[in-house]
């Protein structure tokens, strides 16, 4: 009887030695996953305020999706180095492919605008007025003696019926980054998307 009774302690130690270990590794391998180096996505915010417009809203607007180079049209943060050679920041990505994120942004800074009766994408049914057209040229950290985030892009406006082209312009924004890590350099992106932004929008529906 005895000797039941310390087989059965010597089992159950041996369960509770087992628990603690497995314990032990699930929370071992916890702390490796939590502090493993995962790139944070980042947004880009439209503009929200503008100058009020005289007249009355009028007007469908698309947005087209923008174009760009292979070594920008994608998710990553693009670097550009001495001669043009392009790398990318590894602790972080953009929050989609940067020419949709870019037609998804242009479209709300339309839309915060109030100017036009209507904005959207190809696509949505709406039986546009007008299109944007718009290449980013260069949207990139550039790190020489200090940290700047440049943003370049050429956006044509045409006439949706006639396919004549109403107007074009080259728009391009600065902003100096407090530093090469993903959050300072989105923290820049953003300021000088939206100070351009602001200015295609001002300038598109002074057009029309």
């Amino acid at each position: 009887m005895q000797h039941n009774g310390d087989g059965t302690g010597s089992r159950r130690a041996g369960r509770s030695t087992g628990l603690a270990a497995t314990l032990v590794l699930a929370l071992a391998l916890g702390g490796c996953a939590s502090s493993s180096s995962v790139p944070r996505s980042f947004d880009i915010s439209a503009p929200s305020t503008f100058p009020t417009r005289a007249g009355a809203v009028r007007g469908q607007l698309l947005v087209v999706e923008p174009k760009a180079i292979a070594s920008l049209d994608t998710e990553r943060i693009a670097v550009r180095g001495p001669g043009g050679a392009y790398s990318y920041l590894t602790d972080g990505n953009w929050a989609d492919r940067l020419p949709k994120l870019l037609q998804a942004r242009l479209i709300q800074s339309f839309e915060n605008a109030n100017r036009l009766r209507s904005v959207g994408r190809p696509g949505d049914r709406l039986a546009s007025d007008w299109q944007l057209l718009a290449d980013v040229r260069a949207f990139e950290v550039v790190v020489t003696g200090s940290t700047e985030v440049v943003v370049e892009m050429s956006v044509k406006l045409v006439n949706d019926r006639s396919g004549r082209i109403l107007s074009g312009r080259v728009f391009s924004a600065r902003a100096p980054a407090a530093g090469t890590d993903a959050i300072n350099v989105s923290a820049a992106f953003n300021g000088a998307v939206q100070s351009l932004m602001r200015e295609i929008v001002l300038w598109s529906t002074g057009q029309v």
